[in-house]
């Protein structure tokens, strides 16, 4: 199926894995190049040197298929990691949060596409004028920080407003979806719970029974882990969080900042760069630095370690509706299978859109 995102990337299939912490490592990256869809390293939680070596590792395992690295735009050593970027050949750059015109000009003067995410039209129109290749529109659905638009609202919204390629996140796990999407005026769709939900994801297989036993209504918004809207699965966990007072919230998310630092190797001069760079990105009190600076650690916990009882678990809604664990190439080529069926019924081509 040949559409802008495809032609633009060099992949078979309009189909994006998003770069997920702690989630997204070479093993899924791999997995989801090789099967022909566009593969994303998810950086934020690897030091500069594990990035690079993740990188590497990746180009080994895939024999010259294109794949992606997210990075943190509002991050103190953001140009240190676009310069590996550029170093070891990678295809596309995606980011979490808007990138300065000077990075997007950095990397696209190196020949690397650029391609942000934005829950918000005005923030697709901006970075489109600085340059961005495309851009991924995630409507209230997806997993992690989220928006109130939802994406069957938000998506055409974007694609009206922008003449480039717009990849739709929020809520897809199936061909039909990624039909719906391209009649919306999408070019593809991103999926991160759907992809965190296969036989290649590394995640401890606890957590990922915890994702299938859970329920539409088990997928839920909360300010508590970081002080921004996060959609997450609720546990137990997460329920002793939305009880907790400021106070009690403060110094637990001064122990995992502190947790945060000895993992990433980052001193606390640093951490405290990267909370001024998050307080002019978003408007954040200091309190709310403070609890953003917890969540890599308690993502960690569950998605690395295996403590449901003791970690945050991201989860788009989607993830009420999955229930099976495919690898990523039955994956792939179920949703591209799906998807050329529907069309078929529909009367529509199946080749070009």
């Amino acid at each position: 199926m040949r559409t802008a995102l495809t032609d633009l990337v060099g992949v078979r299939h309009p189909l994006v894995q998003t770069g997920m912490g702690w989630v997204a490592g070479p093993r899924l990256v791999s997995a989801v190049a090789n099967a022909g869809a566009l593969g994303v390293l998810g950086s934020a939680t690897m030091t500069p040197d594990a990035l690079r070596a993740a990188i590497r590792e990746v180009r080994s395992r895939t024999a010259g298929q294109p794949f992606g690295v997210n990075l943190r735009a509002d991050a103190g050593d953001a140009r240190e990691r676009v310069d590996i970027l550029i170093e070891e050949g990678v295809r596309v750059a995606s980011f979490a949060l808007a990138p300065s015109r000077e990075l997007i000009a950095r990397l696209k003067d190196a020949g690397v596409l650029v391609v942000p995410s934005v829950g918000a039209r005005r923030h697709a129109e901006k970075v489109a004028a600085w340059g961005a290749d495309a851009v991924v529109v995630q409507g209230g659905e997806g997993g992690g920080h989220t928006g109130e638009v939802a994406t069957t609202v938000l998506l055409p919204q974007v694609v009206d407003a922008v003449g480039i390629p717009v990849v739709a996140a929020g809520g897809f796990r199936d061909g039909r979806g990624l039909v719906a999407a391209l009649a919306l005026g999408a070019a593809g769709v991103a999926m991160g719970t759907r992809f965190l939900l296969t036989a290649d994801s590394t995640v401890p297989d606890a957590v990922k029974a915890a994702y299938l036993a859970a329920t539409v209504r088990d997928v839920v918004v909360t300010t508590k882990v970081d002080g921004l809207p996060h959609r997450m699965l609720r546990t137990p966990f997460v329920a002793g969080l939305e009880r907790s007072g400021r106070l009690g919230g403060l110094v637990r998310a001064l122990r995992h900042a502190a947790s945060f630092r000895a993992l990433s190797g980052m001193g606390w001069p640093a951490l405290v760069r990267d909370g001024l760079a998050m307080r002019r990105g978003r408007e954040l009190t200091w309190s709310q630095v403070l609890l953003a600076a917890s969540t890599p650690v308690l993502l960690k916990a569950a998605m690395v370690d295996g403590r449901t009882d003791l970690g945050v678990m991201a989860a788009g809604q989607v993830a009420g509706v999955i229930d099976d664990l495919p690898t990523c190439a039955d994956l792939v080529e179920g949703v591209m299978t799906d998807a050329e069926g529907v069309l078929r019924r529909l009367g529509g081509p199946g080749s070009a859109l």
